[in-house]
Formats: C-alpha cells, sequence, structure tokens
C-alpha cells in the first residue's frame, strides 16, 4: 500500500563534512553481474568498469525547504557500480548503481529503508583525522581504511595496478555522477533520482590501508584499486525520484 513511499517521493539536502571515496577497478563483464539488465557499467577503454565505496560525515539531511533542526546527522558507507542508463527519452545518462548502504544511525537507517531502496544496514562507523590522514573503520564490518591527502603540488600517487596512468583520467570516475539508479525487478521499473551539488572539488589521496570485506562478498574477479580522492565542506540536494519502465529488452 505505500511501496511508493520507497521511491524517494520528495526532494532531501544535505551538507556533507567530507566524502571520501576509493575507486575499484573490474573487467566489465564481471560487473554486468553486478547490475540489472537495463543498465550497463561505465566504462575507460571499453575494458574497465568500477566500483566505489564512499565514506560520508553528513549533518542536517532532511526534506528540502526544512529548518536544520529537522536534520539527522550521520555517517555512511555506501558501495556503488559507476553505470550508464538510456531512458524513454533516448538520453545515455551516466550514474550509480547502489549494491549496499550502511550507516552508523539507527534512525537513518530505519528512514533509509522506508523511503529508499538503498540497503541500509547499522554499523559502527569510527572516523578520525590524524594530520592529513583519514581512517575510516568498523569493528562489524571489519573494514580498514587510510587515506593520504597530504598536499603533494601535484596528484597522489595512484595504485600499483591502477588502470588510470593519471590523475586526469581518474577524475573522471571520482564522482559524484548526476543521477542514481534503482531497479524494481517486481515493476520491471527504473527509479532514477538526480543530485544537485555545490563546491565539488576532489582532491587526489594516496591508499596506505585498505581492507573492506564487503566487497570480498561480491565474487568480482580482478577487482583492483583505481583512485582515491577526499572533498569537504559540501552542500548537496537529492531531486525527488523520477519512475519510468526499464527500456532493456
Amino acid at each position: 500500500m505505500f511501496r511508493f513511499l520507497r521511491h524517494h517521493p520528495f526532494a532531501v539536502e544535505a551538507f556533507f563534512e567530507h566524502s571520501a571515496v576509493v575507486t575499484f577497478a573490474a573487467p566489465v563483464a564481471e560487473l554486468r553481474k553486478l547490475i540489472p539488465p537495463c543498465l550497463t557499467p561505465d566504462t575507460f577503454e571499453e575494458r574497465h568498469g568500477f566500483v566505489a565505496a564512499a565514506f560520508v560525515k553528513t549533518t542536517a539531511l532532511r526534506p528540502a525547504g526544512f529548518p536544520h533542526a529537522f536534520g539527522s546527522d550521520f555517517q555512511l558507507i555506501g558501495y556503488r557500480v559507476f553505470v550508464r542508463y538510456r531512458g524513454a527519452d533516448d538520453r545515455n545518462r551516466r550514474g550509480l548503481y547502489i549494491l549496499k548502504s550502511q550507516t552508523d544511525s539507527r534512525r537513518m537507517c530505519w528512514l533509509g529503508g522506508f523511503f529508499t531502496h538503498y540497503q541500509y544496514s547499522k554499523i559502527d562507523i569510527r572516523t578520525a583525522w590524524h594530520m592529513h590522514r583519514l581512517s575510516i573503520t568498523s569493528r562489524a564490518a571489519e573494514l580498514d581504511v587510510e587515506l593520504d591527502t597530504t598536499p603533494s603540488g601535484t596528484a597522489a600517487e595512484l595504485p600499483a595496478n591502477s588502470p588510470f596512468r593519471d590523475w586526469k583520467q581518474a577524475r573522471r570516475f571520482a564522482g559524484p555522477l548526476p543521477f542514481t539508479f534503482s531497479y524494481l525487478p517486481e515493476t520491471h521499473e527504473v527509479l532514477t533520482i538526480e543530485g544537485v551539488r555545490q563546491n565539488w572539488t576532489p582532491a587526489p589521496a594516496r591508499i596506505t590501508r585498505c581492507r573492506i570485506p564487503f566487497l570480498e562478498t561480491l565474487g568480482c574477479a580482478g577487482l583492483v584499486p583505481a583512485s582515491a580522492f577526499v572533498i569537504s565542506d559540501i552542500p548537496y540536494r537529492w531531486e525527488k525520484g523520477r519512475l519510468e519502465p526499464c527500456t532493456a529488452k
């Protein structure tokens, strides 16, 4: 009866204190296994697709237009696949397909499950800054990530097996992409949510530690770290969701 509420029925706004993203490359064929048939992997040189783990500290998440006092503060870990979707208007959109979302907020876990299809679960998340190093850990998820954001005058060193030759290439997959997609298999429909952000200038980061057990559960062969970046102080808004029939044959 209230299924429509999960379709992101109103615009939402928030403020990101910081967002750290580690992007992993994998063969395109492997990523096709993780996404519904209406989406295709967004590729680099037609050989590599990408999965990202995003670590976000969010404040004042609330319905658009509501005062900050109505907002929620929480930490979020989101796992996404970079994808493309050609809609009914024949427009080819770049975006993200959500595999899983984790938060340290019980309230956000409940609200996320009620108003989205993002598969929220609650875990502990600890974030700490040590000079220019950002660490994110979770006992429940057995997660341990550290990024070095030390300014160097040049782009941070890319991981050894990254398919990117330089940060300029990696920047195209630094996000955020304009759209987020959910697939509703029971009705064969696609839910599209457009994101609007300000001041989005990602700073390259060097990966010094990276253990993310959830990625191991995907069964995605050939998954390797490709890049990382951190941004801070970002106003963000998600527009009301738009539902349409899946165009895949």
